[in-house]
């Protein structure tokens, strides 16, 4: 679905997971897709269908249970460890340990009420949380090189701008810099987190 282009959103029910991916904008602008996209979440949580967000998507997902969004405390622009809580939750979800994952955010959404936190990084507390079968990030597991490449290329502005403000915005050199090892161990993680969502996908059999 592409929500920013008009695409509308698929009934309530007619789907067994629901995905949601980053964009530009914030969750706190007035866009006319905002509301109804809370909504379906609200009705997919409460149904036991499974919801899984990255970056934009995590904050949708934290917004619809309540919780808010609001600046990060800097801009995270590139490659950056996350860190694995030590509770008995967050490897169940994944990775078993600490992992390099790929970054490209300002804002960061806090907990709702029902959320358990499972990972965490040097710049931003909330980079993961769970609530049942549904898990919101604020890191970006999904990446390729090319959308690294595309990403650099029409942020080229934001980086810029940010270089000397965040210490954890990088140029676009240091985000090539040994891509393929970095983009080889991302991609177990996402396979790692993907395989533990589909589970309740699998489960609630929609």
């Amino acid at each position: 679905m592409k929500l920013d282009e008009g695409e509308p959103l698929p009934a309530s029910g007619s789907f067994s997971g629901l995905a949601m991916m980053g964009g530009a904008m914030s969750v706190n602008d007035d866009l006319p897709w905002i509301a109804p996209m809370l909504d379906l979440v609200r009705q997919s949580i409460a149904s036991g269908v499974p919801v899984i967000g990255h970056c934009l998507g995590g904050q949708l997902l934290s917004r619809a249970l309540g919780g808010h969004v609001t600046r990060n405390p800097v801009k995270e622009i590139g490659w950056g460890v996350v860190r694995m809580l030590d509770t008995p939750l967050a490897p169940a979800w994944g990775p078993a340990e600490s992992f390099l994952s790929y970054h490209w955010h300002g804002e960061t959404f806090s907990l709702p009420e029902s959320a358990k936190r499972i990972w965490s990084s040097a710049h931003c507390e909330n980079q993961a949380f769970v609530v049942g079968n549904s898990i919101g990030m604020q890191c970006h597991i999904e990446m390729t090189a090319a959308m690294i490449e595309n990403w650099c290329e029409t942020g080229a502005s934001e980086i810029e701008e940010n270089l000397l403000l965040s210490p954890a915005v990088q140029t676009p050199q240091q985000m090539r810099e040994n891509i393929a090892p970095k983009l080889d161990a991302l991609h177990h993680v996402a396979d790692a987190v993907y395989n533990r969502w589909l589970q309740g996908v699998t489960t609630n059999g929609t």
